[in-house]
């Protein structure tokens, strides 16, 4: 499959304009490590390393029809794996501040080398918490790995009427924030990495 194919693929799943647009002007090949960039534009998870992958194309326009991010907005990303999600947020919004948090180093690292020419976006190696409490709150917050419930500590980083989408065990979740109490729709059917907790874990998940 080639890049004008996966964008058709994409609409006919119902992505609208500005999702296909962003699709269309970032190069997947450019964070896909070098033995996998023939099937940059599959419409699949790839490995990227450290047992952790690039999500499938049509799973990241479907959150992005959840988070409908939107100009001149704090948006948050946790888990940014290769960095590719950060730069389709980039291209979807101006002006934007666009923060990206990863427990892996090296995965970090090499984000940041791709991303380096996107001045909107910042990005945070986060072995010990989750999130960006420093930057809070968030008008949206996508989450790119797949946690045991929604994290607390993230329900508490978003804005009123702020937007998270989460996956929660094959299920993409996506809530919002009014009058601090969380409006949730759920769309079952995915499957993404772990989010991978801090030690010590939630509250709920103690003895």
């Amino acid at each position: 499959m080639d890049k004008k194919e996966l964008l058709e693929r994409l609409k006919e799943k119902g992505a609208n304009r500005k999702i296909l647009k962003a699709f269309e002007n970032v190069k997947r090949e450019n964070f896909i490590p070098l033995d996998y960039q023939r099937y940059a534009y599959e419409d699949a998870a790839l490995p990227i390393g450290r047992e952790q992958t690039i999500s499938q194309p049509s799973t990241v326009s479907f959150m992005f029809s959840l988070l409908e991010p939107e100009n001149n907005q704090k948006i948050l990303e946790v888990g940014i794996g290769s960095g590719y999600v950060l730069a389709l947020l980039d291209e979807m919004t101006k002006n934007s501040k666009i923060y990206g948090t990863e427990r892996i180093h090296r995965l970090a690292g090499l984000a940041a080398t791709r991303l380096k020419g996107r001045k909107n976006i910042k990005i945070f190696h986060t072995p010990n918490f989750i999130g960006l409490e420093e930057k809070s709150p968030f008008d949206r917050i996508l989450v790119s790995a797949s946690a045991p419930e929604l994290p607390k500590t993230l329900v508490g980083q978003l804005a009123e009427d702020g937007i998270m989408v989460c996956p929660v065990g094959g299920t993409v979740i996506r809530a919002q924030k009014k009058n601090d109490q969380l409006e949730k729709k759920e769309y079952p059917g995915f499957a993404f990495v772990p989010l991978i907790y801090p030690c010590p874990p939630p509250a709920s998940k103690q003895e």
